[in-house]
């Protein structure tokens, strides 16, 4: 269970503030948009590891803890959790900074699967650091 006084594992990839134009008719930030930042921030992370392309092949598990809003902080931080011999699994982290707060929330967490991609978009193995 996540305890809000914890801090957020891996490395920061992404850090953008949810606009007004990523909300619904009501004024809720999309469930889709927070995913798609997420995305983003492993695709960055998967690349950087694989040296090269990689595409998302899946989103393994996905938990919303509490909602994002206008004017809010989003960052998200990346941790490995497995290197295949063409797929990566990367934890992706969604904090936020309440506008104008201080504090980091954990609103999101989830679990997305890169493949490293030759320049055919076949997959092709990952080189392991030496």
């Amino acid at each position: 269970m996540m305890n809000e006084k914890d801090a957020p594992t891996g490395e920061l990839t992404v850090r953008t503030m949810a606009m007004p134009r990523d909300t619904n008719p009501i004024g809720d930030i999309f469930g889709g948009y927070l995913l798609s930042q997420m995305d983003i921030a492993g695709g960055i992370y998967s690349q950087k590891i694989a040296k090269g392309r990689t595409v998302t092949i899946a989103v393994d598990s996905m938990t919303f803890y509490k909602p994002l809003n206008v004017g809010d902080v989003l960052c998200c931080y990346c941790d490995t959790i497995k290197i295949g011999r063409t797929s990566i699994a990367v934890k992706v982290e969604a904090w936020t900074i309440r506008k104008f707060q201080a504090d980091r929330e954990k609103i999101t967490e989830g679990v997305f699967t890169y493949v490293a991609i030759n320049d055919n978009s076949r997959p092709r193995p990952i080189k392991e650091e030496s």
